[in-house]
This record gives structure tokens, sequence and C-alpha cells, in this order.
């Protein structure tokens, strides 16, 4: 009888893991954590620091529940226990993935730390693209001679989501943040959806299989009883 109860509970946890251990991984994968080493101060827009000294740092999204088009950034130290700054950024579509994280900066000037233009994280078609406050972007885009995504809003994190964002041009003129941005093809869209939703009939077979192992050993128990 003993037995029975030990594997009952054995196969109960190893059920339970594999339900959980898919979850995690995706869990990980939607924040999309990185961790970067710097060995220059770089300059990033976003509520808090501008310029992030030399030094090592995580980086990650925030689940925001928000507008699809819409991303938050968020930038700590490398233990992920102080948030340095929380960035508003646009997904800009690429056409080849890389197996590496990779980093685009603005050209600046002559001792002057580089300013972050976008994020690609392992295996997306899509980076981050930061999106700067208009005074900072109007400066960033004259000096790199091209548009720079910008918002006029107050940064505050609750309201970022939503905040209204444009291109700045180095004149200073406004323009839509499409001459930025570009969108993913829509039947490179369609192909991709699938793939996320096959998951989830998985997921609840794992666990009505854990559910029906789990009852089916507690009535043996009880008979061997």
């Amino acid at each position: 009888m003993k037995l029975f109860k030990v594997i009952a509970v054995m196969c109960c946890f190893g059920f339970l893991a594999l339900a959980i251990a898919p979850q995690a991984k995706a869990d990980t994968t939607y924040s999309k954590t990185t961790i970067f080493t710097f060995s220059a101060p770089v300059e990033v827009p976003g509520v808090g620091a501008q310029i992030l000294p030399a030094g090592t740092y995580m980086f990650k999204l925030m689940d925001t529940h928000g507008e699809a088009d819409r991303h938050v950034v968020q930038i700590f130290n490398k233990e992920g226990t102080h948030l340095y700054t929380t960035i508003l950024a646009l997904p800009n579509w690429r056409l080849k993935p890389t197996d590496k994280t990779v980093l685009t900066f603005e050209e600046r000037g002559v001792n002057q730390p580089q300013a972050i233009k976008a994020w690609f994280y392992p295996g997306d078609n899509f980076g981050q693209q930061f999106v700067y406050p208009k005074a900072r972007a109007i400066e960033l885009a004259q000096r790199v001679n091209e548009p720079v995504l910008a918002t006029t809003q107050p940064e505050a994190v609750e309201t970022m989501p939503s905040a209204p964002v444009v291109a700045v041009n180095p004149s200073g003129e406004e323009a839509p943040a499409a001459t930025v941005v570009e969108k993913p093809p829509v039947a490179t869209m369609a192909q991709a959806l699938p793939k996320t939703a096959s998951l989830l009939p998985l997921f609840a077979l794992i666990g009505v299989l854990s559910l029906c192992t789990g009852f089916t050993l507690l009535i043996l128990t009880k008979r061997s009883a």
C-alpha cells in the first residue's frame, strides 16, 4: 500500500512538472530577458536614467496587456533587483532573424555615448525600436540625418502603451511612425499564428492525463488497503 502511495505522489509531481516547465519557458521567451555588458556608457530613453554607465544590465519586456503594436522595455541591474529605466518601443520588422542578440545604435558625436536604437532578440523577425522624447529625438535625427521615433506625452509607465508616437525628421517636422517602423507582411503573420496556438492543446492534454493518473492510482491504493 505504501508503495502505491509513493508511486502516486511521484507521478502527480512528474506530470505537474511537465505542465509547468513549458509555461515557465514560455514566460521567459515572452519577456525576452537578456543580459548585456557594455564597455562604455550608452544612452537610453524612458522613465529614469538617460545614460547607463559601462556595466552589465538585464533587458526584458514588461507585461502590459496593452496594444499589440506597443511594447515596454525595462532595464535592470544584472541581478534584476534594481530598475534603471522603462522605455516605450515599437516592434520593427526585419527580413532575416539571427541566432544572436543584436543591438543597433544611433551614431553620436566624438566622446559622446551612443544611443540605443533597437534591440533584436534571437530568432525574432522583429526588434524593439526605442522611442525617444521628441526634443531628444530631433537632436538624434539631425545627427544621423534620418527620422527617429518620438513621443510628446509625459513619460509615465501606466500610460506608455497608449502614448502617441510619431517620427521626427532632422528638420523637426513630424511624420507617421510607419516611415521608420516596418510592419510584417500579412502572409508572414498568418503563418506565425498556428505555431503559437498549437501548444495550448498539449498543455491541456498534460493536465488531463496528470489528473486521470492521480485518481487512478488513488483508487488502486484504497482497494489494496
